[in-house]
């Protein structure tokens, strides 16, 4: 984002205890998005008979399932993003729209509302668009492993479900490529992920007299549809800092109505 002024396991939701509190204009929130807090420990040790490595590899391979199973789905993608004076929203950009995938799994959005943006101190621009379309539902797929540097953190019972924890950088920062940066928690029965804390990572040119694009944290989820980990929802609650100004942003996003081509709504209500 810049500145205005330069331009239940098994049954569905992960957590659809924990989230779903989430209420846009309510002005009670908890603290803003952390990636290190939690309320259950880690712990270091490797799953018997497994090396890191495998570990990387099964849970890649799982991903790839992912991806493939989900190209014959459409999926209603709705974005609410607040600009917030102390608690009380003072602006907000609404946008609902269907989303389709290739035989690649590669996206095509068709834009059924987008409401004129009202946010203040902020714009959005095309990097905060591709974090909502390509980080926040991020399906980590074993050709992206090689561009990551992947550490193993621990396992962690999250929600409910058994994890493992890794911790993920970009290897390299390349020109015109996007990365995510930080933690993901992969399902220990499945080797799906679950659940992602991070934000998008670049190689940034800030021209003289422009202020630096400034990337808010997230937190992505996901729940059950026929038996797959699906993207489901994700939230930011950030405090960006340009300089001396300081712009809260709140941010929910749900990927619903999960829909087979040709076929019925899928995905559990939250």
């Amino acid at each position: 984002m810049t500145r205005l002024m330069d331009c239940v396991r098994r049954v569905g939701l992960l957590i659809i205890s924990t989230v779903f509190w989430v209420h846009l204009g309510s002005g009670s929130l908890a603290a803003q998005t952390d990636c290190v807090e939690s309320n259950s420990p880690i712990e270091s040790a490797l799953p018997a008979n497994v090396t890191e490595p495998q570990l990387v590899q099964k849970f890649a391979a799982a991903e790839d399932k992912v991806k493939q199973a989900r190209a014959p789905y459409t999926v209603t993608r709705d974005v609410m993003i607040q600009t917030l004076n102390d608690s009380t929203p003072d602006g907000q950009w609404h946008e609902v729209a269907q989303i389709s995938f290739d035989a690649r799994g590669k996206p095509a959005e068709n834009v059924t509302y987008s409401e004129v943006s009202t946010l203040r101190g902020i714009q959005l621009s095309e990097a905060d668009k591709d974090d909502i379309r390509t980080f926040m539902p991020w399906i980590f797929t074993s050709d992206q492993v090689p561009e990551y540097k992947i550490s193993y953190s621990g396992q962690q019972h999250v929600d409910d479900l058994d994890t493992y924890v890794f911790h993920v950088d970009p290897a390299k920062l390349e020109k015109n490529k996007r990365y995510f940066q930080g933690k993901i928690w992969i399902d220990s029965r499945d080797l799906q992920m679950v659940k992602l804390c991070g934000k998008s990572a670049e190689l940034m040119h800030v021209k003289k007299h422009q202020s630096a694009e400034v990337r808010p944290t997230f937190v992505g989820y996901r729940q059950l549809v026929d038996g797959v980990w699906f993207p489901a929802y994700a939230r930011v609650d950030d405090t960006l800092h340009f300089g001396v100004q300081s712009v809260h942003v709140r941010e929910v996003v749900r990927f619903k109505n999960y829909r087979r081509t040709g076929g019925t709504v899928t995905s559990a209500k939250p």
